[in-house]
């Protein structure tokens, strides 16, 4: 079993059937919830210098994926993180987002910043087991956060410290 990360366009077409699968997640988990606030997103933010795609193959196929874009100038924005419905709960998110520091730092960023939904509390683990810091209340219920004046959108930041990566860069 051969494992390897690949640097991908957003536009890769062996990464839409993944991206329309995650969508296709969040609108059966939030509906038209976030549909108001489409977000725009631009392919070139997610390429060298500035951004990165990267997926986790296994013998050839696709088996989980993260990006990061600029968010400032010293700080990377975490998004796309997924993986195949068959293989969770077997630490490859936490693989590819250590995978996605590990390269922000090398391209000069020294924060991370995300947000995951209020319906997402394997996510909310996943960060937190990561290091990440909630910028919410854990204590509250997260269906709070869908309510005015929030926007359903659970903010988590963490620094990278480069010397935490030197051994793996």
């Amino acid at each position: 079993m051969s494992e390897q990360f690949r640097e991908v366009s957003p536009e890769d077409a062996d990464l839409q059937p993944i991206i329309d699968g995650l969508f296709g997640e969040y609108a059966a988990r939030y509906g038209d919830y976030f549909s108001k606030d489409a977000e725009v997103e631009l392919t070139e933010w997610y390429l060298a210098p500035q951004g990165l795609f990267i997926v986790l193959e296994r013998d050839g196929e696709i088996i989980a994926t993260g990006a990061y874009k600029p968010f400032d100038e010293r700080t990377a924005e975490i998004k796309r993180i997924w993986t195949n419905k068959a293989l969770r709960q077997q630490g490859l998110a936490a693989r590819v987002v250590q995978e996605l520091e590990r390269r922000a730092v090398l391209a000069g960023y020294s924060q991370i910043y995300l947000t995951t939904g209020f319906r997402q509390p394997e996510a909310v683990r996943l960060y937190i087991s990561q290091g990440y810091q909630p910028q919410f209340d854990l204590n509250r219920d997260p269906e709070e956060y869908s309510q005015p004046p929030f926007d359903g959108r659970l903010r988590f930041t963490k620094t990278l410290v480069r010397e935490a990566f030197s051994k793996t860069a």
